[in-house]
């Protein structure tokens, strides 16, 4: 593996790059609240060899939008449910753009 193989993860929203400690630092809250969003089943952090807890950043931005509406008084489990509705909505919009853009072929082929 060059250096440039080891940046280029770096820049990977899905790599796993964060330790649970450092994750909590850089979201400002405590490994409490990221083990709370786990069992919420919130996100699911990657194991390491040694079984300790790794996020990437795309999973840092699903936490800190959770910790958003928690800080706001919304219970832990109910901000968690609002997270996975805004991301499905947002994959739903998206697609929809998609369709509506013509950037993904038909489904089914046209009729003959």
């Amino acid at each position: 593996m060059t250096a440039d193989d080891s940046f280029s993860r770096l820049e990977d929203d899905d790599y796993p790059a964060y330790t649970m400690g450092r994750a909590a630092e850089i979201l400002g809250t405590t490994q409490g609240f990221l083990r709370a969003i786990g069992e919420a089943r919130l996100i699911t952090p990657l194991r390491s060899a040694g079984g300790h807890r790794r996020y990437s950043r795309y999973q840092l931005r699903i936490a800190a939008r959770a910790r958003e509406l928690v800080d706001g008084g919304t219970p832990i489990e109910a901000a968690c449910r609002i997270v996975i509705l805004e991301d499905q909505l947002e994959d739903a919009q998206r697609i929809n753009a998609e369709h509506r853009h013509g950037t993904k072929p038909p489904s089914t082929p046209p009729a003959a």
